[in-house]
């Protein structure tokens, strides 16, 4: 299945803060830039980060019970292959992140077994990383 690339714009408080955190923490490639924004190549998407005041999102996540964990709304993120996944959890430990949700595998053993993780950026806007053993239960009821 082809993907077409998304754009997600978002806002953030800190733009120096975000960019190092996007650049630095998750390695990802910067394109056009001003003042106010920058673009990001997340992992074949294009990432805006938009300077702007904190939202109320950012001051307090509303949050939703999913397999016995509260999770962030909003929040956006990517699902990878599980190797990647696995890499990318090892990476943010090394780089000391605070996860909202600790790397694990939800749903075990029901359709749509996964493995989650959760966290914050400078701003306060929630991400998930997610893979899937099994790319066809992305969708699985």
């Amino acid at each position: 299945m082809a993907l077409s690339p998304f754009h997600l714009a978002i806002p953030v408080h800190d733009l120096p803060a975000a960019r190092k955190f996007y650049g630095e923490t998750f390695g990802l490639s910067e394109g056009r830039s001003s003042d106010q924004w920058v673009d990001f190549d997340f992992y074949g998407h294009q990432l805006v980060i938009h300077e702007h005041p904190k939202t109320p999102s950012q001051e307090a996540a509303h949050t939703n019970p999913v397999d016995g964990h509260d999770v962030p709304v909003p929040h956006f993120g990517i699902v990878l292959g599980w190797e990647e996944w696995e890499a990318l959890a090892e990476r943010l430990r090394g780089f000391g992140t605070e996860f909202v949700i600790e790397p694990y595998v939800r749903f075990k053993g029901q359709p749509g077994e996964q493995a989650t993780m959760f966290l914050l950026d400078p701003c306060g806007n929630a991400l998930e990383f997610k893979a899937f053993k099994d790319m066809g239960q992305l969708f699985a009821k």
